[in-house]
């Protein structure tokens, strides 16, 4: 009975347990990586509304602490900003197109 049992996660039967415990691992995630960016936790909050606001401090305070114990600084997240000209062209060609 036991082995029939064990193969519960096989048959694609939700875990509540484990669930939970992989929202949690990724909220503790998203709150060590806001902090490694520099953000605010008060931003982290805002960016990441759904995750569980414990589990992101946690996150966060554990990566502070981290940082300033390997005097490790903040790696600001640098996004490509869309270049105006290069909008302006795309614009023009699918108007070209759809003539």
């Amino acid at each position: 009975m036991l082995t029939s049992l064990t193969a519960c996660d096989r048959l694609g039967l939700p875990d509540p347990a484990k669930d939970a415990a992989a929202r949690e691992s990724d909220a503790r995630a998203t709150g060590s990586a806001c902090r490694h960016a520099g953000r605010a936790i008060e931003d982290c909050y805002a960016l990441n509304p759904d995750a569980a606001r414990a589990a992101v401090y946690a996150g966060w305070k554990e990566m502070n602490d981290y940082m300033r114990e390997n005097k490790i600084d903040v790696v600001k997240p640098e996004l490509a900003k869309p270049d105006a000209s290069a909008s302006a062209e795309e614009g023009s060609a699918s108007a070209k197109a759809t003539k």
